[in-house]
């Protein structure tokens, strides 16, 4: 005779996601559930401090320009001008953001599986301390998801999302991050509780009728703990230089050689890409239109060439969490730039780009980083002219400043004023 589903404890159990008995599986528990916590408190943090960084890396007091939240309110505190030392501040910040939060994807995957009856259990709220738990538990979970899926589809630069995801992703991680701190606040005391007695306690989360486990929860957390590595060996290469590239399989611009020559390292958007017309973009057609306090000058790439050079080895980092290894550039220092129109001390700049597509066709930079000796209007990198993709005739290359800041294809610099 074939087996029913019901169970002899309980024969007229409705099986609905209200019912108890529905959840079935052995490895939920409070233990379970209080490892993947502790685990997901600590690198939540961690991702939240480094995205507040990020943010504020962009500088986004030069509004309009840099901000692309300009409703945020008291939620865009900015405490400070993003530092130019060390160089390679924001390819760190980055990276741990967009390593870390690839490699938490199944934990926080098998954090919410190990709570999924908590979102049906009836009634829904007993008392006030348990509407505040059911609520930041269901923040918590929209939350988190939309910012692991929009994350992940902005480091595979895949924008299906509607809007910009900038405003999408910062909105999102308050509310989720808000959910968070209240969940953490309520449940990390019972979490160390159990984690320090090794043994289930009872709970909602163990179910009344279990089936025969499979897998033991140690064994369970293992596999959580295989996923993260497999997707952290195959995330964190885009971060480094040399062979180690070659095994971030998951990132854009990780794994196979991004190309030969001194051209041949990473870009996000192409000339083509960005709209750049190739006649306006010539040596003959092209000049830079450089204004301050002292007037306005109009300088040919040839111009620009008379000007003293300087060298520098600097990487370029983007908010997807990739980076190249640290190339030379050679060009025009910003702040002589900013000489050259009345400023001895330098201002902050409006830089505009020839491009007609695509996002920070116009950015702004601090007076600290247009006075860095290392800042600079490149023109060549790595011996050679710069590459149409990488900016040419002229492009900005400034230390541990995001990418979209390192403007290419620069058409006019504005420094002072209101910007």
């Amino acid at each position: 005779m074939a087996r029913t589903s019901s169970s002899p404890r309980f024969p007229s159990s409705p099986r609905t996601p209200f019912s108890p008995a529905f959840w079935r599986s052995p490895l939920r528990g409070p233990w379970f559930t209080s490892v993947l916590g502790v685990v997901l408190l600590g690198g939540i943090t961690v991702l939240f401090v480094t995205g507040l960084l990020s943010y504020a890396a962009y500088n986004p007091n030069l509004s309009p320009v840099n901000d692309k939240t300009p409703d945020k309110g008291i939620l865009g505190f900015y405490l400070f001008a993003w530092p130019t030392d060390p160089h390679w501040l924001y390819r760190l910040n980055q990276g741990v953001h967009v390593t870390l939060g690839i490699t938490l994807i199944p934990v926080l995957l098998a954090k919410l599986w190990s709570v999924v009856p908590k979102l049906f259990t009836l009634p829904p709220a007993r008392s006030l301390a348990h509407a505040l738990e059911r609520l930041s538990l269901v923040l918590l979970v929209g939350g988190g998801l939309f910012e692991f899926v929009t994350g992940v589809l902005n480091v595979q630069l895949d924008y299906v999302f509607p809007g910009s995801f900038y405003p999408l992703h910062f909105y999102g991680a308050w509310v989720f991050f808000a959910a968070f701190v209240v969940h953490a606040a309520l449940k990390t005391p019972m979490a160390l509780r159990n984690l320090r007695q090794l043994r289930e306690e009872k709970s909602d989360l163990v179910s009344p009728d279990p089936v025969e486990p499979t897998v033991s929860r140690r064994g369970a957390l293992g596999l959580v703990g295989g996923g993260s590595l497999l997707l952290f060996a195959t995330t964190v290469g885009q971060n480094f230089d040399g062979p180690l590239r070659r095994t971030a399989l998951l990132a854009p611009h990780g794994g196979a050689e991004p190309g030969n020559g001194p051209g041949g390292f990473q870009i996000n958007k192409t000339a083509a890409y960005a709209g750049i017309d190739a006649a306006e973009a010539s040596e003959e057609a092209w000049r830079l239109v450089v204004a301050g306090r002292a007037g306005t000058v109009r300088l040919s790439r040839t111009d620009l060439l008379q000007l003293p050079l300087h060298s520098v080895a600097l990487p370029i980092a983007c908010v997807e969490g990739w980076s190249t290894s640290d190339q030379w550039w050679r060009g025009v220092r910003l702040r002589d730039l900013a000489a050259l129109v009345g400023y001895d001390d330098p201002p902050d700049v409006l830089v505009e780009s020839l491009q007609r597509r695509g996002a920070f066709r116009r950015a702004a930079l601090r007076a600290n980083q247009v006075a860095d000796p290392r800042s600079l209007l490149a023109l060549f990198v790595n011996g050679e002219d710069l590459t149409p993709d990488h900016g040419h005739p002229a492009r900005v290359i400034v230390p541990a400043a995001p990418g979209v800041l390192n403007t290419k294809w620069v058409a006019r610099m504005t420094f002072g004023g209101d910007l």
